[in-house]
């Protein structure tokens, strides 16, 4: 990926390609976007995305790697409270559904099968870590943190914009919402809990 752009206005015109962009890799995944569709609903050209991001693929991954570290900061791990986690993936999936429907896209367009970030990216995984000091304090369930950590996340999908049997909007009543709070949390607790 080229340099990001050193003037307020290059800045800008950068901002709105990541935004155009996400909002048309989400809906129409990677072989689907359309670099058009982007230039055009973020003002610029295609000379200067190119110039900012590479090509399609590098600006699918700069989206793409930018939405995962986002979902880790905004939603840290608590891994004394994975079922509080769970809940938090929850509503940061009802907040921003085009996030995990990035990382479904990727899945389905780009690693069909095994992890779906590349090894060396994970060595160093502080999620993974909290995980087994968790585990090395008697506080979380013993296996494998990664397994642990992908069996919380998936629970926290079960009613995500990628979920298989029910799609949750942010327009539901709350009560609905709390209702799936609940459920989930105590789902996680359980399922996580030592001993």
């Amino acid at each position: 990926m080229a340099d990001q752009p050193q003037t307020a206005r290059g800045a800008a015109t950068y901002r709105r390609i990541l935004d155009v962009a996400t909002r048309e890799f989400a809906r129409h995944g990677i072989a689907g976007a359309r670099i058009e569709r982007v230039v055009s609903a973020a003002g610029t050209n295609k000379a200067q995305l190119y110039a900012y991001f590479g090509n399609k693929e590098q600006l699918f991954d700069a989206i793409f790697f930018s939405s995962l570290e986002r979902i880790v900061n905004v939603v840290p791990i608590d891994a004394d409270d994975l079922a509080d986690w769970a809940v938090r993936l929850y509503d940061e999936y009802l907040r921003r559904p085009d996030l995990i429907r990035l990382a479904t896209w990727a899945r389905l367009e780009r690693r069909p099968a095994g992890h779906l970030v590349e090894e060396h990216d994970r060595l160093d995984d502080p999620k993974l870590r909290a995980i087994a000091e968790a585990q090395t304090a008697g506080r979380v369930r013993q296996g494998d943190p990664f397994d642990l950590m992908a069996m919380v996340i998936a629970m926290s999908m079960a009613w995500s914009p990628v979920s298989n049997v029910y799609a949750a909007t942010a327009e539901e009543p709350s009560e609905v919402h709390d209702r799936r709070r609940a459920l989930l949390r105590e789902s996680v607790r359980r399922a996580v809990a030592p001993g």
